[in-house]
């Protein structure tokens, strides 16, 4: 009599344990992404700040040394000390959030109408004008904003064409000011505030609207009640990404601003590579970062809170 042969399924229930789902490889392709590109760099750079000045390949000293089998940690912290009290840095910081801020806002202002025209208007022309609205994209940003160079400059395409029609009568001085600079962030990164403000005007129930229209209510009324509440996620998205990466610009203030023009991004830029002290710039990179963390996760954690609040 033949016994039945028993196959155990153990192993394989084992294997499938580590064969990763469809749901975990979609999130952990994103956040090994962040892991390797931003989370390493900037423990890296962390660890630089701690470190002091020498002149040597790699131009600071270690954190951790051994001698006669103990470790020793030597941890600087001077150079955040530094940070608040000199007022070079200071100003520099005040500087850079307040250009970042009012290129938002003309960003925000600017955007908000293009987006919503091109989500009201045809689904054929709306495709159109958002291919428009990436073209941008398909060009190098240094050759966008070095071309704003020709421009800008006193004997520029602006001023010839303002003088051409008699709006002015001598050149304005726009190239190498803090007015050029933000004439090249907000062209720059505008965009950035169109793209997430349309995707949400588009998805937007006109039915509300029409509703309000039909209970009286009037234009501007119906937006600020109905429109801008709706689409409030999408300025706040919008903001996020042109607000960001405009604090740490280099290149807009390098190539269109003055010697006096104060962005965090030229600071950093001149204590790296013009000045040779890693930690100073290290630090000065580390306080940025964490001058942006902290409002985002501020803003992150009630995002949650309201979430939770609706279901």
């Amino acid at each position: 009599m033949r016994l039945p042969v028993i196959r155990s399924s153990a192993p394989l229930s084992g294997w499938r344990r580590f064969v990763p789902s469809g749901r975990t490889t979609v999130i952990g392709v994103p956040f090994l992404w962040l892991t390797v590109f931003f989370a390493l760099p900037f423990v890296l750079v962390l660890k630089i700040s701690f470190a002091d000045l020498q002149m040597s390949i790699p131009p600071y000293t270690q954190l951790a040394t051994v001698q006669d089998g103990v470790v020793h940690f030597a941890l600087q912290l001077g150079h955040y000390a530094f940070l608040l009290q000199d007022s070079l840095y200071i100003a520099t910081y005040i500087s850079s959030l307040k250009m970042a801020a009012v290129s938002t806002v003309f960003c925000l202002l600017i955007g908000y109408p293009v987006a919503y025209c091109i989500a009201r208007t045809e689904p054929g022309t709306r495709n159109l004008l958002m291919m428009g609205v990436m073209l941008p994209f398909w060009t190098s940003f240094l050759i966008r904003v070095y071309a704003w160079i020709g421009i800008l400059k006193d004997d520029g395409l602006l001023n010839h064409a303002l003088m051409s029609i008699g709006l002015i009568h001598e050149p304005i001085r726009l190239y190498h000011t803090d007015l050029g600079v933000y004439i090249g962030m907000v062209y720059s990164y505008l965009p950035f505030m169109v793209m997430p403000l349309y995707a949400h005007l588009v998805k937007m129930d006109l039915t509300l609207i029409e509703a309000a229209y039909d209970l009286g209510a009037k234009p501007w009324k119906t937006f600020l009640t109905i429109t801008l509440p709706l689409s409030k996620n999408g300025i706040i998205a919008g903001s996020l990404l042109v607000f960001i990466p405009a604090v740490g610009e280099y290149v807009i203030p390098e190539l269109l601003g003055g010697a006096d023009t104060l962005m965090i991004g030229r600071v950093m830029w001149d204590e790296f590579f013009n000045n040779m002290d890693w930690p100073m710039a290290s630090a000065v990179t580390v306080a940025m970062v964490m001058l942006l963390l902290v409002p985002m996760a501020v803003f992150q954690y009630y995002q949650v809170k309201e979430m939770e609040a609706k279901r």
